[in-house]
Formats: structure tokens, C-alpha cells, sequence
């Protein structure tokens, strides 16, 4: 609960769900799509009809590419999915069906988080009085807000970390992402087979709120964007061959043009003692939102908070004998993770 709580921004609310909701199923990354998508019309209110095309299309796009989509054995709302898929029922039928069986669920528990429900809800559910849900303010205030782009790649992002996680079966072979440099993708390793999984920028980018890693100046997803965020190696890649798997999740972080490859910015120096802590603390984001990030990093840093801290400390060490010269850059904003 930590994540929302610190820094109760709507973007961070909806980061919460996005990130750290209950993962059972793939609905909620579908309709938080759906969300995006849906034409507004200048109504409040979105009729259950409207809402199920995008919601049914944004399912069945995952689901021609991952057919696991819910732990569940069976559901008969995604059979209906993949009928469509198979050219077997036309888009009239599934929206049909979506209206009727598809938001039996998620609605009613898209804001709960943690086992609780967050203090700012985006949507009122109205299907009994007017067949639909309206919008709050909150959710046209999250459309306005500089985040609301990136949002959008994060919430496919991390709908494809799960899928993948489901994919492999997590609870029997722990999942190992890890990263392309080259191609600056997660990727994971299938019977020898390598499965590239989503973009690097944008899996991260939700656990640092937006924010470049080590300045917070705001950072952004979209690939035309003067402030694109750059993947950083947080111990310097310069310490390759002193520190072990640093190319792992743990070490990556996204970081602003300026403190990446500016005047002024970080090159071969090893991170202050203060932004190691922050690295920790970003580290157990991933560890609290479970599938499958949390795997990968136990796998690499270790079983407990303790032991994670530990490795971050001997890793930061050896950089920092190798390197000698420590960097921190000048503040761009209040702390926000």
C-alpha cells in the first residue's frame, strides 16, 4: 500500500490498481484499455455496450498472442473470446456477450487494492440504474494530467510481464526476466527458446511514478519525445566485470537525457550512498507487485529485505572501489519514491 500512500497523486491511485490490484485475471488491464479508448461524447456516463467493444477487442488482441488469460481453468466469457478470434461469431455476438458475462467481475473490483479499496474511484458503477458506469472527475483529471501517456504503455506492459508469468506457470518454474541492451527489451528464456516480452522503458517506468531515477525531472514512454527516458545501468556498466548480472532488473532504471548522458551527468561514476537506498526501496516495489517481477528479483538479489539490501551494499562496494568517483545530481523536484 506503500506506493499510493506516499504519494497519493491520481496517477499514482491508478498506478496502484495497475500495478499492485489482485492478478486473477487479465480484466482489468482490458478495461483500464478499455478507459483509454472509449468515446466520451461529452457524457459522464458510458453505457455497458459502448464500453464492451473496446474492452472485447482489447482482450481478444492478447489473447490470439497468449491464450492463458485468467488462472482459472475455463471461463466462458474468454471461449466466447477466442469463438471471435476463430472467425466463429462476429463482433455483434461478442459485444453481446461482453455486456452480458464480461464485466461480471472486474467492475465491482477493478479499485480494490490490497484487499481494500483506494480512496479515489474513477468510475461509479451504474449498470442496475443506467446499464452503464460514470466517470468521475478523478478519471478526466487523470486524462489531463502530463502521466496519462505513459499510463497507457504501462498498463500493456505489465499485462504482458503476467501474461507471460501465467504462460510459464509461474508457481512451478520461477520466471527470469531479463534485458536486451541492444534492443532495450525484457525478455525470457523458453525450453532454450528466448520470448521477448515488452519494452524495458515501460515496465519501469510505472515503479518510478514518471520520474527520472535520480533527478525526478519528468520523463516520458513516447518514442518522439524530447524527454524520452534513457534505460540506465545503475552500477555503471563500466563495473561489468567486477559486478555479477548487472544487466539484471535490479540494476536498471530509467533516467532523464541530462543525468544520463548530460554535461553533468552520471557516465562511469557510481551513485551516491543516498541513491542506493532508493534503488533498495524501488526493489521492493517490484518484490510488492508480485507476478513476475518480484521472482525475478529474488532470484537476483535475494530472499528478505535484508538480504536484498545486503547484496545492493557488497555490489555498491565493489563499483565503488573500481570506479572511486561517487555522483548525485542536483534535485529536479520533492522526493517522490
Amino acid at each position: 500500500m506503500r506506493f499510493y500512500q506516499v504519494d497519493p497523486s491520481l496517477e499514482n491511485y491508478w498506478r496502484g490498481i495497475i500495478l499492485f490490484g489482485k492478478n486473477v485475471a487479465s480484466y482489468k488491464f482490458a478495461l483500464a484499455h478499455a478507459l483509454y479508448d472509449v468515446k466520451r461524447d461529452g457524457s459522464d456516463l458510458i453505457l455497458l455496450e459502448d464500453l464492451a467493444l473496446p474492452f472485447s477487442q482489447h482482450l481478444c488482441r492478447h489473447l490470439a498472442q497468449a491464450p492463458k488469460q485468467i488462472t482459472a481453468k475455463n471461463s466462458q466469457y474468454l471461449n466466447t473470446c477466442g469463438s471471435f478470434n476463430n472467425g466463429e461469431i462476429d463482433q455483434d455476438v461478442l459485444t453481446a456477450a461482453t455486456v452480458k458475462t464480461g464485466f461480471s467481475v472486474v467492475l465491482d473490483k477493478f479499485h480494490n487494492v490490497n484487499q481494500a479499496e483506494i480512496e479515489k474511484r474513477f468510475f461509479i458503477d451504474e449498470r442496475k440504474t443506467h446499464k452503464g458506469i460514470r466517470l468521475t472527475d478523478n478519471f478526466y483529471r487523470l486524462t489531463e494530467r502530463q502521466q496519462f501517456q505513459n499510463l497507457i504503455h504501462e498498463t500493456d506492459a505489465r499485462w504482458r510481464l503476467v501474461e507471460q508469468a501465467w504462460a510459464m506457470g509461474v508457481s512451478r518454474n520461477v520466471i527470469a526476466i531479463e534485458y536486451d541492451a541492444a534492443e532495450q527489451q525484457l525478455f525470457s528464456t523458453v525450453n532454450h527458446r528466448r520470448v521477448t516480452i515488452t519494452s524495458c522503458r515501460d515496465s519501469l517506468n510505472g515503479y518510478q511514478k514518471g520520474y527520472c531515477f535520480y533527478c525526478y525531472a519528468p520523463i516520458s514512454l513516447e518514442p518522439d519525445d524530447d524527454d524520452l527516458a534513457d534505460v540506465d545501468h545503475f552500477i555503471p556498466w563500466a563495473a561489468r566485470h567486477q559486478v555479477a548480472n548487472i544487466n539484471g532488473v535490479w540494476n536498471l532504471v530509467l533516467a532523464c537525457k541530462h543525468c544520463n548522458r548530460g554535461v553533468q551527468g552520471k557516465f562511469a561514476h557510481v551513485p551516491s550512498l543516498k541513491l542506493l537506498k532508493r534503488l533498495h526501496d524501488r526493489n521492493e516495489y517490484f518484490i510488492n507487485s508480485h507476478l513476475p517481477l518480484r521472482e525475478t528479483l529474488i532470484q537476483q538479489t535475494g530472499n528478505t529485505p535484508a538480504q536484498r539490501g545486503d547484496f545492493l551494499n557488497r555490489v555498491w562496494n565493489t563499483a565503488q572501489q573500481t570506479l572511486i568517483h561517487q555522483w548525485e545530481p542536483q534535485s529536479s523536484g520533492p522526493d517522490i519514491f
